[in-house]
């Protein structure tokens, strides 16, 4: 099961892909998580340390290693290097979770940039066409990180907005983007609903099809989030968002994934 989840800067993406990486992790799966977003804040979120965040850095960082890979320095570089052993190597391995901390894609526009997106690219593309179990992606505000080929890869791509206008404009134009590179299955998360004209505020916005699920503003995850302390957050983003997790497993999708061997 491939699941990338996107939407406009502030909308919740993060503890939505943090819940459903352990809820996935405590069913028994061996869960990717990737932190494709330019905040790299999925780690903390997750109860990762600072001293464990130091230890590996991201990869957008690792220049030697890029370098190594895509053979950049003499002009020319390799556009699909080989990183199958990066997933593993360079992952921070928590519990049935290895969680992959990728940087932001650099300007595209900028040429200098281009074998650090390449192994980046690269990194997308093994996760989302290799024979991993459960791979969840939280990505910055697009879907930059995505090709035609990989988009495919992706099972379902879940795009998170609040009961704003900005945020629904926002999470169409991704929907449209989504639709036009090929992803099979896309979704619409409601986040941060606070009252019942914001509810019917999403369901207006959106066709009952393309909404998953609405998630209510949790007074206790803001106050959990102000801890210095993330590894308190655990069960309160948990239970948080378990109602989307549980439409994802009644669907089906997750029965393609294949179990950790035990």
């Amino acid at each position: 099961m491939k699941i990338a989840i996107t939407g406009k800067g502030g909308v919740g993406k993060t503890t939505l892909a943090a819940g459903l990486v352990k809820l996935f992790a405590r069913r028994g799966f061996q869960v990717y998580a990737v932190d494709a977003d330019p905040d790299i804040s999925l780690g903390t979120t997750l109860g990762v340390t600072e001293e464990e965040l130091k230890s590996q850095p991201p990869l957008i960082e690792m220049k030697e290693l890029i370098k190594e890979r895509t053979g950049a320095g003499g002009g020319f570089y390799i556009l699909n290097p080989q990183v199958d052993d990066v997933l593993d190597k360079y992952s921070i391995d928590l519990d049935g979770i290895k969680l992959l901390r990728m940087g932001g894609f650099k300007n595209a526009g900028s040429s200098c940039y281009c074998p650090e997106n390449a192994f980046l690219n690269a990194v997308v593309n093994s996760l989302l066409l290799g024979k991993h179990d459960v791979v969840i992606l939280d990505f910055g505000a697009g879907i930059e990180h995505l090709t035609r080929g990989t988009a495919r890869g992706v099972d379902l791509m879940l795009i998170v907005t609040e009961p704003t206008k900005v945020s629904v404009d926002t999470a169409r134009v991704i929907q449209k983007l989504s639709q036009e590179m090929g992803v099979p299955k896309i979704k619409v998360v409601g986040n941060k609903v606070r009252t019942e004209k914001e509810k019917n505020f999403l369901r207006n916005s959106f066709k009952p099809e393309e909404l998953l699920g609405l998630l209510e503003y949790n007074e206790e995850l803001w106050e959990q989030s102000m801890l210095e302390d993330p590894r308190g957050m655990e069960e309160v983003i948990v239970h948080s968002v378990s109602s989307i997790f549980d439409v994802i497993m009644k669907e089906g999708g997750v029965e393609r994934a294949t179990r950790k061997s035990s």
